[in-house]
Formats: C-alpha cells, structure tokens, sequence
C-alpha cells in the first residue's frame, strides 16, 4: 500500500511540472495576441489590426473618413403636452338663464365667427336669444342640451382656434439655469414620426409648490392640426454649441475590452484604437486624444471590424 501511496504523488508532481512548463512556453511564445505590449514591424498592436480590401469595405458596407473639427451640439429632452393656444380660446356662456329651447353646434364642429350656437329662451322676458360665437375654431367642451337650464355660472360651448397650440414644457430645478427664452426647441411624438421647431416664448416666473417644477411655453403652428391639445409629448431643446477640433458620428465608436475605439486606418490595415471622448452632442461626438486631425478612420461599419478581431482571436482567421 505504501508503494502505490508514493507512485501516485509522483505522478502528480510529474504531471504539475508539465501544465506549468506548457502554460509558461504558452505565455512566453512571441507574437501571442493575449500579451498587448507585443508589436508588429509597423508598430501596431498584433491582433489589434485587420486588413480588407477596398473590395470587401464596399461589400460590408464599411465607410471611411477623415478626421477633423466639427460643430457639438447640446441638446435637453424634456416632457411637455399640447395645450389649446389661451389667446385663442372663447368660454362661452349665455347672456341671460333661460332654457335651451335649440341646439345648433355639437362637440368636434368647426364654426365661423358669429355663427348660432344655440337658442335659449329667457326666464325674464321668455323671448328666445341666440348664443353665438365671436371666434372662429373647433368645440372642444359643451354643456348644454336641449330643454336644460343654463345661467351665466357656466359656459355653455368652448370653442379653440387650433391652427396654433401651445407646448408646455416641463422645467426641473437643476435646468432652470440652462433653458432660456428665444432657444430653440424640437417638439416629437414617439420615435419622431411626428415633429415641429418652435422657439420658447415664456418660462414661468415662480416654481409649482406641488411638483418643483417650471414651465417653458413653446407656440406651434398647427394648419394642418396635427398635434392635438391632450398629446404628450417630447421638447429637445438646444442649450449649447461648440467646435471641436476633432468631432467624429457616433457610428464611429465601438468598445473593446471595455475601452472605447475607432478603427484608424494606417499601411493598408485598420487599427483598433482606443480614444478619450468629451461632450456628446446628438450625432457627433468630441475626441480628446486618441485621434488627430487628418487620419483616416471608419465613421461606419467597424462592427464588421470588431467581428474580424474576434475571429482572429479564436483562430478562425480572415475567410476572404
């Protein structure tokens, strides 16, 4: 028993001494993609580089660019919904009580200003008066049916001239100092099927007790009424611009190994480098360093590149 005790540690040891000597000649092996400080005879990274062929950059899509300044722009996206234009906007109650004796108007029609609304007969004299609008506009509230009793408490029609809206927008606390009168702001449904440009035109003077929040007023023309007071909606609003000396679309950047890279095209290959990146604008993006002026990068398509690297790295290599 003791014999076969002392041949079985040997044979562990033997075969420890073996996977450490494998993993070591592994690790030390040159040329190995694993070690990030090996470099090729142009000085790049091995295994960090891919070549294709102006052939194969069309067939993938891939676009090539050449780094330079280009304008930020800052956007805010803040919530806001379609109100009636308050200027625009006729509450409509009847000039004596009476009763409703006929009703002319229903909820959704369009008048003309001066039309007849509705006839009601007086409780004073009992002589019939017509009920008439003094704008043009769409009823957006009615109360009043035929035989009811009405008085000058409560209107009777609301009619809206919608061919303009109102955009409330929703101001936070933190961006009171970041949002002024006469900025510019894009008012979108959804993934912007439906968009406008407006100008704020008013920011509330005092902050809601209740929900800590201001207002930004934004005025749209609606000819076609499109945005129907009651739409929720979203306000992006410009709240700075600036140039950058280098400014690549967002389409440029990839990540690697948890580092953010664009693929800089240098002797005949594109090398996966990795950049500082600053402020993000909607589109574009500022490089810090990691890109100069006048170098060649993919602004679309490295997702193809990065694949490559990941065959490479699994041995599969370049099928082309």
């Amino acid at each position: 028993m003791k014999k076969v005790f002392w041949l079985m540690i040997i044979t562990l040891c033997i075969a420890g001494d073996v996977a450490w000597s494998q993993q070591k000649d592994e690790h030390d092996e040159p040329g190995r993609t694993g070690d990030p400080s090996l470099q090729d005879e142009h000085g790049h990274e091995e295994g960090r580089t891919v070549k294709l062929t102006p052939e194969e950059l069309h067939e993938f899509g891939i676009e090539v660019d050449v780094a330079g300044g280009g304008v930020i722009r800052l956007f805010l996206s803040l919530p806001g919904e379609i109100r009636p234009n308050a200027d625009r906007l006729a509450h409509i109650v009847p000039r004596f009580p009476g009763i409703v004796t006929e009703v002319y108007a229903q909820l959704g029609d369009r008048v003309k200003k001066g039309q007849t609304l509705a006839t009601i007969e007086s409780d004073e004299s009992l002589a019939p008066f017509q009920v008439k609008t003094l704008i043009s506009g769409t009823v957006i509230s009615k109360h009043i049916t035929l035989g009811e009793a009405v008085s000058r408490e409560r209107d009777t029609y609301v009619i809206a001239d919608l061919r303009t809206v109102w955009v409330d927008v929703t101001l936070y606390q933190r961006d009171l100092e970041r949002v002024r009168i006469g900025q510019t702001a894009t008012i979108y449904v959804g993934h912007r099927r439906t968009k406008d440009n407006g100008v704020i035109s008013y920011i509330t003077p005092v902050v809601d007790e209740t929900t800590r929040t201001a207002t930004a007023r934004v005025v749209l023309a609606n000819e076609h009424e499109r945005w129907r007071p009651g739409m929720f909606v979203t306000a992006e609003i410009e709240i700075e611009r600036f140039d950058a000396d280098v400014a690549i679309p967002k389409t440029a950047l990839q990540t690697l190994d948890d580092h953010t890279v664009v693929f800089v095209e240098a002797d005949g290959a594109f090398e996966a480098r990795e950049i500082t990146v600053g402020r993000a604008g909607r589109e574009l993006v500022e490089v810090l360093a990691g890109l100069r002026p006048g170098e060649r990068y993919v602004s679309s398509g490295g997702f193809t590149l990065k694949a490559e690297l990941g065959k490479e790295a699994f041995g599969e290599g370049h099928g082309h």
